[in-house]
């Protein structure tokens, strides 16, 4: 089996000392250095110790000799969302998210979020050190039908192209997104707030989204991969007219940031499967476009009259928005669950598993998470995250969610392992796995944040068109050349 080098791979000691020092001392410990009405209290400790964690293991990922996409998102968005932001807010004394129940609540949260933190380090090293099975016969290695890839790429075509006439042309995505919600309701024939209209809204975005972002992955790993598929008109003009096409409806103006995150992911480690450099500046240069950019990008979510200007009259105000509300979301579902509602055994999850099977077939089919929780806390906010650990916490409990945790953390690095030692040995233009891992690492931030139920639906479809273009038959006329 092919290794990579580690001299190529591994920075070098001037530049990996001031990203440690940067990421697990400096940054923390200015955020809990800054002037603010919170308490210094246990909670808070508990969250320095989170953040300071998550950053010692998002080094750990920048200064690996491999590329561990997966792993690398997860700790990552454990650093920001989970650590850095949380310990802001604490140290501001304000969250972007009502919390209803007491400070115990949110001490709880924070000591569970280091658990499951630990209990995913725990299953990669498992990973790590499964013993190989030598006599175990290697299955084929799902590549990609060409006849079926051009059906993707008409399908992309066609679904693109409805999404865009039924809302008015291309021009309404690069207005706002609540331009594109009212609009998906007036094309469905339902509001956001009526069942019918939520499932038809993301039925017709799903598939005017997810088929071309993945006909253009598959299309870019041909063209990076292939010096004579470069030189045929009949895969570039498809590939330049689905770039045009996403371009529109997968831009940063009318989608959500984090789903804008899972394309940026996708298309860049798509573009350079092998460059560690630019695995490594995704990560490090990911901790800065998220405290410095990420949060003034909320000016899209409005129209003109609807915008609020993001104050900044602290340096932490920023990380006191929304998108940053998971530990809040996490403590109110614990305070949810004592409040007499208790766990739901599986549920939630089942309810995400199962989310094609209509409400009128499943009459008690469960609520999404955050709804769920918010309708509790009395909100009518569509927007409430409900981070993975509060979802198998619901469900399972905390041994539940521990265990939960650590077979996420085992996966993780199965697959980041085979990714490394499928794409570095087979650098074959219908190789799946190196379209599909890229694709995985950026929804993470989406699985992460939750909730469950939202992000299945785009995961439905993806699924559905890797199997229309995934074959394990070796047939050399139907390969990618």
């Amino acid at each position: 089996m092919a290794v990579e080098a580690p001299s190529r791979a591994v920075l070098s000691r001037p530049l990996s000392v001031p990203l440690i020092s940067g990421i697990v001392g400096v940054l923390p410990l200015a955020v809990a250095a800054q002037p603010g009405e919170g308490l210094r209290d246990t909670t808070f400790w508990l969250q320095l110790v989170v953040a300071c964690y998550a950053g010692v293991r998002l080094c750990a990922m920048v200064l690996s000799g491999r590329r561990r996409l997966i792993q690398g998102v997860f700790w990552l968005f454990g650093y920001l969302a989970m650590g850095i932001a949380p310990l802001a807010q604490s140290v501001l004394g304000r969250d972007p998210t009502p919390v209803l129940g007491p400070r115990e609540d949110t001490q709880l949260a924070t000591a569970l979020v280091l658990c499951g933190m630990a209990a995913f380090d725990v299953g990669a090293l498992l990973a790590r050190h499964r013993p190989a099975v030598a006599a175990r016969r290697r299955r084929p290695p799902a590549t990609v039908h060409r006849g079926r890839l051009w059906l993707l790429v008409a399908l992309a075509y066609a679904a693109s192209g409805l999404l865009i006439v039924q809302l008015g042309g291309p021009a309404v995505f690069f207005t706002s997104r609540q331009e594109i919600s009212a609009s998906l309701s007036e094309a469905t024939g339902g509001s956001a707030a009526e069942g019918g209209g939520e499932a038809g809204n993301a039925l017709l975005r799903g598939f005017g989204t997810v088929p071309a972002l993945l006909a253009l992955l598959f299309l870019t790993r041909w063209l990076v991969t292939s010096r004579a598929a470069r030189r045929r008109p009949s895969v570039l003009l498809p590939w330049a007219g689905l770039l045009v096409v996403n371009a529109i409806v997968n831009n940063p103006v009318s989608n959500p940031r984090y789903w804008f995150l899972t394309v940026l992911f996708a298309l860049l480690f798509t573009l350079f499967p092998r460059s560690p450099v630019m695995y490594r500046a995704s990560l490090a240069l990911g901790v800065v476009i998220a405290l410095l950019v990420f949060p003034f990008t909320d000016r899209f979510r409005y129209d003109e009259d609807g915008r609020r200007p993001l104050e900044t009259n602290a340096p932490l105000e920023p990380l006191v928005v929304k998108d940053y509300d998971q530990v809040n979301m996490f403590a109110n579902t614990i305070t949810y669950a004592a409040d007499g509602n208790g766990h739901t055994y599986g549920r939630q999850v089942a309810g995400a598993a199962l989310f094609f099977v209509p409400r009128g077939v499943w009459e008690g089919k469960p609520e999404d998470t955050g709804f769920l929780v918010g309708g509790w806390m009395g909100t009518t906010s569509a927007n409430l995250s409900s981070p993975l650990w509060a979802e198998l916490w619901l469900d399972f409990g905390p041994l539940g969610m521990t265990a939960g945790m650590l077979g996420i953390g085992y996966v993780a690095a199965r697959t980041d392992r085979r990714y490394v030692r499928r794409t570095v040995d087979d650098p074959s233009p219908g190789n799946v796995l190196a379209v599909v891992v890229p694709l995985l690492a950026g929804y993470g931030f989406i699985l992460l944040r939750g909730s469950l139920l939202q992000a299945s639906g785009r995961i439905g479809i993806a699924v559905l068109c890797l199997l229309l273009v995934t074959t394990l038959r070796e047939n050399r006329h139907a390969r990618l050349r």
